[in-house]
């Protein structure tokens, strides 16, 4: 996502300017927003009025991330809605979808563990066709979205801490479980981008003291709920992907690490 620098509001159009995009862009850029002109057709779309598209820029410039400013974030080719206080699904994490989509084609039952969104689970559905899908995370309004995103599906969303929020007859029968598990080391969120820093839900960023924290406790209990052949996937660091491909190893998986350089996106695989 583009940085940004503080930047006042002074630089946004007036409620009265037409829905042009040359003064959209030109505040932006005062903003510090790298992609500008691209983020400029995204509010311009978004806005029904000057006073609407005056708004919106006022919030971007504010800092506050593009896709909470519209209401909802690209991601495998849906549109996937978000809100404040919700993590927002990233483009690399696509890259976890079509390994999953890749190691089984042919799921059937398809559960999303820390969904956030339900970005994952619905971009799977989006791609396998109808399928049994369960999504699940321990944040009331994580869980609120995702419900938006998943109900085309007939996904069904569970409020709970990982395994615990799912219905007990699922276990021994999931094809594909991904959990997009926080992985940010505790000392490192300072270190974020301001907009993940200072406007999504720290549980969802945090990894524990080496980020593995919460994909420990998945690898550990993943392989009770894997139907024979099934297979789970987590989104790591690359720094850490070596001792993530050792926890899901000491679990009894037959474990491989995916990378994609184009997005720095490293995925580990393990399969019961």
């Amino acid at each position: 996502m583009p940085a940004l620098s503080p930047a006042s509001s002074s630089s946004s159009p007036s409620p009265s300017s037409p829905l042009s995009r040359e003064p959209v862009v030109a505040a932006l850029r005062a903003a510090g927003c790298v992609f500008a002109e691209d983020e400029a057709e995204l509010l311009l779309s978004a806005a029904r009025t000057p006073t609407e598209l005056a708004a919106l820029v006022e919030r971007r410039v504010a800092g506050l991330p593009l896709e909470l400013v519209v209401g909802w974030a690209g991601f495998c080719g849906l549109r996937i809605a978000v809100e404040p206080g919700v993590f927002v699904p990233r483009r690399r994490t696509e890259f976890l979808v079509t390994q999953a989509l890749a190691q089984a084609p042919d799921a059937s039952v398809v559960v999303d563990l820390c969904c956030g969104s339900g970005a994952v689970g619905a971009a799977l559905a989006d791609r396998l066709g109808p399928v049994e899908l369960h999504a699940a995370d321990i944040d009331p309004a994580a869980v609120r979205c995702a419900r938006r995103n998943v109900a085309a599906a007939g996904g069904r969303v569970h409020t709970g801490d990982l395994f615990r929020a799912l219905p007990g007859e699922l276990r021994g029968r999931v094809d594909i479980l991904t959990a997009n598990v926080p992985y940010v080391p505790t000392g490192e969120i300072a270190l974020l981008p301001a907009e993940a820093r200072d406007h999504e839900p720290q549980a969802a960023l945090d990894g524990g003291a080496d980020g593995l924290d919460v994909l420990r406790r998945v690898a550990a209990e993943a392989p009770r709920w894997l139907a024979p052949g099934g297979c789970v996937l987590t989104e790591t660091g690359e720094h850490q992907a070596p001792a993530a491909v050792d926890a899901f190893a000491r679990a009894g998986l037959a474990t491989r690490l995916a990378v994609c350089e184009e997005s720095d996106a490293h995925v580990v695989i393990g399969v019961r």
